[in-house]
Order: structure tokens, then sequence, then C-alpha cells
């Protein structure tokens, strides 16, 4: 099964026991407050040790690839040169700032805390708290820098392939052939003359 319809599995489970929980119960509702604010902090942890690792390893291997064009856009992808260590900061960079619920990120995504302290605060919804909790540690696990760096698992092949859609549909990820490096390159030789 694929991580979207894992998520959306998790999801529903996730709601159907937050229909259980007793969030009327003053102590159950600080306890649900408690926990989700518990694993945000958990998954930062985990993100800044991750980015530790890699700056640790500091791996200068040297990593060219296209990157996919926008889906509207008739231009081609741009060439991409840099290092692992550049590229995996860079990808960790990007998990930090999905934590769409997190109040320790609020200037980086604020109208997410937004919509949680109107959900939660305004609209009395407590359920959004206990499954975003279980949603934001499934994405921890499911990162595949924290496989890499936390967990010991083999590292693929980067640029890291996009993952497909929910229904199994495969978005344009990066592409690494020689042939379309060199397209680029000769792209980029090309403008530098026109200037």
């Amino acid at each position: 099964m694929n991580t979207g319809m894992q998520n959306m599995v998790i999801s529903l489970g996730a709601m159907q026991v937050a229909r259980k929980i007793p969030f009327d119960d003053p102590d159950v509702l600080n306890y649900a407050r408690i926990g989700y604010v518990a694993a945000q902090v958990i998954i930062l942890c985990i993100y800044y040790y991750v980015s530790f690792a890699i700056k640790k390893k500091n791996d200068q291997t040297v990593l060219k690839y296209v990157e996919a064009p926008s889906p509207m856009s008739q231009e081609p992808g741009q060439l991409v040169t840099t290092t692992v260590r550049d590229y995996d900061l860079a990808e960790t960079s990007k998990l930090v700032r999905a934590m769409s619920t997190s109040p320790l990120l609020a200037s980086l995504r604020l109208h997410w805390v937004a919509m949680m302290a109107f959900l939660h605060g305004y609209m009395k919804f407590t359920q959004p708290l206990f499954i975003q909790s279980l949603m934001g540690l499934k994405g921890v696990y499911d990162a595949q820098l924290v496989g890499i760096h936390v967990f010991g698992k083999k590292a693929p092949e980067r640029p890291f392939k996009a993952a497909p859609g929910m229904f199994g549909m495969a978005s344009a990820g990066p592409q690494t052939d020689a042939a379309a490096i060199a397209a680029a390159e000769k792209r980029v030789e090309t403008a530098k003359k026109e200037e």
C-alpha cells in the first residue's frame, strides 16, 4: 500500500478512535494538548538530529540532476549541481517546513497554526489535535532522510524519486540520466553565450 493510501487509512482510523475518547473530561483534553505539543517537539528534535547527522557525515559527493519543470510551464527543468550534503540539508529543511501544524514553527506556516487554533479554540474541535499528532509522527517515519540517518536504512539514489500519488499515479521527478543533464548543460552554455 502506498503512503497516500496509508495516510488515508490511518486518518480514518484515528477519526474513529478519536470519537471514542471523552474529550469532555478536562484531564483528557489536557492530555490531548500535551500529546500534540509533545509530538511536535519530538518531530522537530528528530529533524534536527537528522540535520546534525548530515553535517557530521559531510558527504561532498557531487550530485547533478535536472529539476522537474513545473506542470504549467513550457520551459524545461533547470540544471542543479550540488553535493549530497547540501541536497540532504535542503530536503531536511523542506521536511521541517512541512510540519504544517507545529506551533514551534509558527513563523514558517502561520496559517496552519491559525487553523488549528480556530478549530480547537473557537470551534471546540479536539479531534484534530489527536489526529495531527499521529499523522505528524507517521510523516517522520515515512521520511527517507529519517530512514537513512535514524533507522540506518540503505540510502536510495539521490535525488530522491517523487512519491507516487494517492492512487499510484507517478509524478514527475528529477531527471538523472546523462542525456537530460547534457541537454540542460547545453542550454546553460547557450544562455551564457547569448548574454
